[in-house]
């Protein structure tokens, strides 16, 4: 083992060496999406408000290198990690060293939080220092309800949690919604504010994957939260509002946009590998063989005595994991309504079954949608500032890591941003 952390080390400091003899003054970011059934490397090329792909990677993962979305075991996810930079830097012809680094799991918990202020002194218009005040109060409510949950499903044990990401939703005065409040007058303030918090002991375990990797970690990011960031973009006039569905290889996770901002995420755990289990179990095959069981239904490879099993121990988990999609949605209480646009992405959505159910079946009918839902996927293209230049990323397995490397955007342009525009304060109070 300690030979293999050396040989790792000592790759990534001639990636370092790589990039110094080189000179180049040009901002690159690394985006890793560490996921279940693959790690997937995207290097990226930062310009003025957008970024370019220039190199990409992937590694396949063993079975007990990740557990439900989470780091199992940090030395085989570095070597795999070690791997998919290898490729996306031989495809960039630069070595990037600042790093993105997607979070998933049952236990990252995403949730919009609303505080409502009643000022002492409506008169008064509203600063900085003011504002400022009452979003820390909403981080802190958002915090300890974090906690409360994770108490729970751990069954009263308290865990430590860090905040990872945080965005503003959306702020009212008396009534009247505002996009900056400053210098505005007014008795109750309501703030709505997007925070999504891990435990430390996942991302610790990031940290120490990037360290082993000689990357510097610029973020940490709730991968349904990179998602949203992909299509939502700088607009602030964005009204967007759809259900982005992450099926990775671990868990599927759910963030809903509402008029362009995130109202919560959730996450449960069941994703690809499930299904694959499921065979495995129902037919009494070998992992592997399972795997390409399900894969072959959808290629037609599957011979016609083995395409019936195949599809009944496909249907219990499917009926499963719908199961934990009505839960999820069923969550969001606070909307009115749920959009009618679901949108889909990760390796585990290019199950045909699972789309033919989403399409065909009545799932969407016990919850508050207004009609039936329509389904697709995301394609690169619609992800906001970010343009693929290797021809390399073309479907929907992509998006989260695209996803991330938008984080890595927002966080290079944060450091960057020497501003004093309301909005420029605004997202330094807000970055972690």
């Amino acid at each position: 083992m300690l030979d293999k952390f050396k040989g790792l080390k000592d790759t990534a400091i001639s990636r370092v060496k790589t990039k110094a003899v080189a000179g180049d003054t040009t901002r690159y970011v690394v985006a890793l999406d560490i996921g279940t059934e693959y790690v997937k490397a995207l290097i990226g090329r930062v310009n003025e408000g957008d970024i370019d792909i220039i190199g990409v990677g992937r590694a396949h993962q063993g079975l007990s290198d990740m557990q439900a979305g989470a780091v199992a075991d940090i030395g085989a996810v570095v070597e795999n990690c070690d791997k998919a930079l290898n490729d996306a830097e031989k495809q960039a012809g630069v070595s990037a060293r600042s790093a993105v680094i997607g979070i998933a799991g049952e236990l990252v918990k995403g949730t919009t939080t609303t505080v409502r202020v009643a000022r002492k002194t409506p008169d008064k218009a509203l600063d900085m220092v003011e504002v400022e005040r009452i979003i820390k109060l909403v981080q802190e409510r958002a915090e300890a309800k974090a906690k409360k949950e994770l108490a729970w499903e751990l069954g009263g044990k308290n865990i430590d949690v860090r905040l990872v990401n945080s965005a503003l939703v959306g702020i009212e005065i008396d009534g009247y919604i505002v996009t900056n409040p400053i210098g505005f007058q007014g008795r109750d303030v309501v703030v709505q504010l997007y925070t999504a918090y891990a435990p430390l002991v996942h991302i610790g375990a990031l940290e120490r994957v990037a360290e082993q990797l000689d990357l510097e970690l610029i973020a940490v990011a709730a991968e349904p939260f990179a998602v949203a960031r992909s299509v939502i973009g700088d607009d602030q006039s964005n009204s967007m509002s759809a259900v982005l569905m992450d099926v990775g290889g671990g868990t599927t996770d759910i963030a809903v946009i509402n008029d362009g901002g995130v109202q919560g995420t959730k996450m449960f755990g069941i994703g690809g590998r499930a299904y694959t289990r499921g065979i495995e179990r129902d037919l009494g095959v070998e992992f592997d063989v399972a795997e390409q069981l399900k894969l072959g239904l959808s290629n037609g490879k599957v011979a016609d005595k083995q395409a019936k099993p195949v599809k009944d121990a496909l249907e219990k988990t499917l009926n499963v994991w719908i199961s934990g999609v009505e839960l999820a949605l069923g969550e969001f209480t606070k909307l009115d309504h749920l959009p009618y646009r679901l949108l889909l992405c990760g390796g585990g959505s290019s199950l045909d079954m699972l789309l033919d159910k989403l399409h065909e079946s009545d799932w969407y009918s016990k919850l508050p949608f207004t009609r039936k839902p329509i389904v697709q996927y995301i394609h690169p293209e619609q992800v906001v500032g970010i343009t693929d230049t290797t021809g390399s990323v073309t479907d929907h397995t992509y998006i989260t890591a695209m996803g991330l490397l938008r984080v890595g955007l927002d966080t290079v342009q944060y450091h960057g941003n020497s501003g004093n525009s309301v909005k420029e304060k605004l997202d330094r109070m807000l970055h972690v």
